[in-house]
């Protein structure tokens, strides 16, 4: 199957809000990509998650990337907001399982990461989650120790917040996760570490 990319509308509860999102087809089960915060600029057109879309590609995984409120075409209000996102989130995770195989893998990067997460704590369709650079600070408060299913993190080895340090002692303790570590990246890959994604995804998904 070749990359081939559609514009797609996510609905939000009753439809009176939809959201902008971009699907690539595959050959197996769904993923959703969660883009940084809405109110730094995060987008569904972020190059990190445009390589998260192209690894789970490469894996014959189909995905969806979507904006939040307010972000692009997204229509309602845009905000940091921790449950708006988890409301943007689910309403994609239910768009990925109504046109996808399951189990889902819910994936971000940043703040979306987190968010990813937090859906996939309650959410049992997902079973694996696909984080980069979860900034430190938004993980501490989650029982990650309670989640059990598969979790694999990438960061940069120049990342400040998420440190390889603490983030390894948040990870290392769980049965089912991995860490992977682009030496040079930063957390906005500025400085590299974006070609090493796509194989990096590929790997954690097909392990």
């Amino acid at each position: 199957m070749s990359w081939h990319e559609q514009m797609v509308t996510v609905p939000i509860g009753d439809g009176r809000i939809t959201l902008e999102g971009v699907w690539q087809s595959g050959s197996l089960r769904g993923a959703v990509i969660a883009p940084p915060h809405p109110e730094y600029g995060g987008s569904m057109d972020s190059p990190v998650c445009n390589e998260l879309a192209y690894g789970l590609y490469k894996s014959g995984i189909a995905s969806l990337r979507f904006n939040w409120k307010g972000v692009g075409a997204s229509q309602g209000v845009r905000s940091g907001d921790l449950e708006a996102a988890e409301e943007d989130y689910a309403a994609a995770l239910e768009h990925t399982a109504q046109s996808a195989e399951l189990p889902l893998i819910a994936a971000g990067y940043s703040f979306g990461s987190v968010v990813a997460l937090r859906c996939a704590m309650g959410d049992p369709r997902v079973r694996d989650v696909l984080m980069v650079a979860p900034p430190v600070a938004m993980l501490e408060a989650l029982p990650l120790d309670q989640f059990g299913r598969p979790l694999h993190v990438i960061v940069g080895g120049q990342d400040t917040l998420a440190p390889v340090d603490k983030l390894s002692a948040l990870i290392s303790p769980l049965p089912n996760a991995n860490l992977d570590v682009i030496p040079k990246a930063d957390h906005f890959f500025a400085s590299g570490g974006l070609a090493e994604l796509p194989q990096l995804v590929q790997s954690a998904i097909n392990a």
